[in-house]
């Protein structure tokens, strides 16, 4: 399957202090962020015990679970426009709002009053009203987008033939 993001792409950001806070397993104890960022960038984690690799592989596991169906969302709005899935190349905008999407399915504990003024809704709710766009064929995906929106380009002008030209009013 094609990933719209990375694990090393969530390391740079929102980056693994985040990460660790909102996505290891309850009861488990929170992992640490430096092993998160190794685990997520796939260096050597050697220094740490087995069962502080174990609390970090766990912790990975809630973050793929959360983008895979970060990756769904994304590809329900973008079967509805028709576009071959999962896509074949990557787009920058799809990269957001992958990521976009996956913060929020992880800080839903964290959602209540208020929520409405936080940078991680406004982002999931702009996300999602660009991925209407996509589905109403509204926005495009980029330069390289296989599905151009209808409108976009150079117009195009049919009309009948001329029924009077230079030469067939000569003779008047």
């Amino acid at each position: 399957m094609a990933v719209y993001i990375t694990l090393p792409e969530l390391a740079d950001r929102p980056g693994a202090d985040e990460l660790a806070g909102v996505a290891t397993p309850r009861p488990l104890p929170a992992v640490d962020t430096e092993l998160l960022d190794a685990l997520l960038r796939d260096l050597p984690v050697d220094r740490w015990t087995p069962e502080e690799i174990e609390v970090g592989h766990a912790t990975v596991d809630v973050i793929n679970s959360a983008v895979s169906d970060a990756q769904g969302y994304i590809d329900g709005f973008l079967q509805r426009r028709g576009y071959s899935l999962p896509l074949a190349k990557r787009y920058g905008v799809v990269t957001g709002w992958t990521r976009a999407i996956a913060r929020y399915l992880l800080h839903q504990d964290r959602l209540g009053p208020g929520a409405e003024k936080d940078p991680i809704v406004r982002d999931y709710r702009d996300a999602l009203k660009f991925l209407q766009l996509i589905a109403e064929g509204k926005f495009s995906l980029g330069p390289d987008d296989p599905l151009t929106p209808p409108g976009s380009g150079v117009p195009q002008v049919s009309a009948p033939p001329r029924t009077f030209s230079h030469d067939t009013l000569k003779d008047y």
